[in-house]
């Protein structure tokens, strides 16, 4: 069996409309994906650190209740967990102020016993943090020295932007670890300060042969060593975006699993493969933004299926 691990932030999301606080939800980049993937039968672990106050027992008890494994979530004594106030625009686009004492975190429990053909998705600020980068390191190494599979998504807000250069190492580190690198244009524009696809597209793949880069309403770009192609998105009128990067990674893993796609196989997926893979990622970003949730909702099985079809069928036509 594959196991399904994810190295990330996990925090508690507030969202405001107008100003107005709509409600509140265990969140951050990696639990999102493992929330929407275990809500279609897979049984993933977060590896995470919170603290041991009330906002950490609402996050575990969600992981729970959602059938995540928290046996490599450690609570340390003494800290407050995450906090995210997430800000809906015009464009229910999301802009976050997030309250978190990075410099405490320390990423401390015990490592897994990765094997080969384990996925392992881990991105954000998160990934780069200097408090526990050795020690996130460990775990990267030993995943792939065993050969698993391994997903990067830098998440690399604009709040950050100013501290590209500081973390460029981190982040191209992070690039040549990741046997698939997934990000936004934004990301890629807050780190390269770049807006042309192709130009981000040949800086990353100096580090990982399998890029793929979302744009919003402009599909995705796929980028692989035998390859290039566009995906369009599928039309939708969007409630909340919140999510939709992070589901478009749960897809991701998704279609590989599905696909029986193994680390052996990773730079040579063919067309119709890449094919499936996209159209689950598609389904799963665009299922997200159809509700104030950072996930999918349960019982969404034959739904995905459906829209996978669907969506495969208009592209070969």
């Amino acid at each position: 069996m594959r196991h399904i691990y994810g190295i990330g932030e996990a925090l508690l999301d507030v969202i405001f409309k107008n100003n107005q606080p709509l409600g509140a939800t265990a969140g951050g980049s990696t639990l999102n994906a493992l929330i929407s993937l275990a809500r279609i039968g897979y049984h993933p672990y977060l590896i995470s650190e919170i603290g041991d106050d009330k906002i950490g027992d609402i996050i575990q008890d969600f992981l729970i209740k959602n059938k995540i494994s928290d046996k490599y979530l450690f609570r340390r004594k003494g800290n407050r967990s995450p906090l995210a106030l997430a800000f809906l625009n015009a464009d229910n686009d999301a802009e976050y102020e997030i309250f978190k004492d990075y410099s405490r975190q320390t990423l401390e429990g015990t490592i897994p016993t990765f094997q080969e053909n384990d996925i392992v998705v881990f991105g954000s600020f998160f990934s780069i943090n200097p408090a526990f980068r050795t020690q996130l390191l460990k775990y990267l190494k030993a995943a792939k020295e065993k050969g698993a599979l391994l997903i990067y998504d830098p998440n690399y807000r604009n709040h950050h932007a100013h501290k590209s250069r500081e973390m460029i190492t981190s982040l191209e580190e992070n690039f040549s670890l990741a046997n698939i690198v997934r990000g936004s244009d934004e990301d890629f524009k807050n780190i390269y300060g770049l807006n042309n696809i192709d130009a981000i597209a040949n800086k990353v793949r100096n580090y990982c042969s399998n890029l793929i880069i979302t744009s919003n309403s402009k599909g995705s770009f796929l980028f692989t060593q035998n390859f290039n192609k566009h995906y369009p998105s599928l039309a939708i009128n969007p409630i909340s975006t919140i999510g939709a990067g992070d589901n478009f990674n749960a897809g991701i893993i998704h279609g590989l699993i599905k696909n029986n796609i193994l680390s052996r196989d990773i730079n040579q997926i063919s067309n119709n493969h890449w094919l499936n893979i996209i159209a689950s990622a598609t389904t799963f970003a665009t299922k997200v933004c159809c509700s104030l949730e950072n996930y999918i909702p349960q019982n969404f099985n034959q739904e995905l299926e459906n829209t996978i079809t669907t969506y495969n069928k208009s592209i070969k036509q």
